[in-house]
């Protein structure tokens, strides 16, 4: 399929088939896609925690609102945001940088001295706020990435996150969970794999100037 075809194809998954699991290869595609995720800056200030664990899966299931395809996927994905998030870490994606592309300092420090001022001078919450909206766009790029590659996925907001964040142990990892992804395959009887994708026509929701 085509992309397109692919987007139609897509669908928010009610109900998913217990006895399929994604292949080695299929949650390697995934977690490559997670990584090339396109970040603010390139920062990366994001997370993904991978299950395939079913006795952890149907314990999420009540802090997930009872929504049983946290336990029926083959594997959950949960994107995490650091707890902080300090000049620190700017310092470490500067490294990064030295270290992959020997870019010279004096064409990295101006770049890297404007970044750490800005993350310095942003609140905590404004950080949060930040930190969240790279974890939406990692969730829009999965979930495209999937549909390619025929993989099944329901996106969640509707879940606890300092429930989870104690389940998964987070705390640890300095993160705290602010977006699900159950994937795998589609069920036979799931009532809404048939149905047709309802949107408005693109002439209603495109604007050419």
């Amino acid at each position: 399929m085509n992309s397109i075809e692919s987007l139609e194809w897509r669908y928010a998954v009610k109900k998913f088939d217990e006895n399929k699991s994604l292949s080695e290869t299929q949650i390697n595609t995934l977690k490559e896609a997670f990584n090339l995720t396109a970040t603010s800056y390139g920062l990366q200030p994001i997370k993904m925690v991978v299950i395939q664990n079913k006795e952890i899966q149907q314990q999420l299931v009540q802090h997930s609102w009872n929504q049983p395809q946290v336990a029926q996927a083959s594997h959950v994905l949960v994107l995490c945001i650091p707890k902080e998030f300090t000049t620190k870490d700017v310092d470490n994606y500067f490294s990064l940088v030295k270290d992959i592309r020997n870019t010279p300092d004096e064409i990295l420090n101006p770049f890297k001295e404007m970044l750490t001022s800005s993350i310095a001078n942003k609140t905590s919450e404004e950080l949060k706020i930040w930190n969240r909206n790279q974890a939406y766009i990692a969730l829009g790029n999965l979930m495209t990435v999937a549909a390619n590659e025929q993989i099944d996925s329901c996106p969640m907001e509707g879940f606890v996150p300092e429930k989870y964040d104690e389940v998964l142990d987070l705390n640890k990892h300095n993160l705290t969970s602010v977006l699900v992804l159950p994937v795998g395959f589609r069920a036979e009887d799931d009532y809404m794999k048939d149905l047709k994708k309802v949107r408005r026509k693109t002439t209603e929701v495109i604007i050419e100037l």
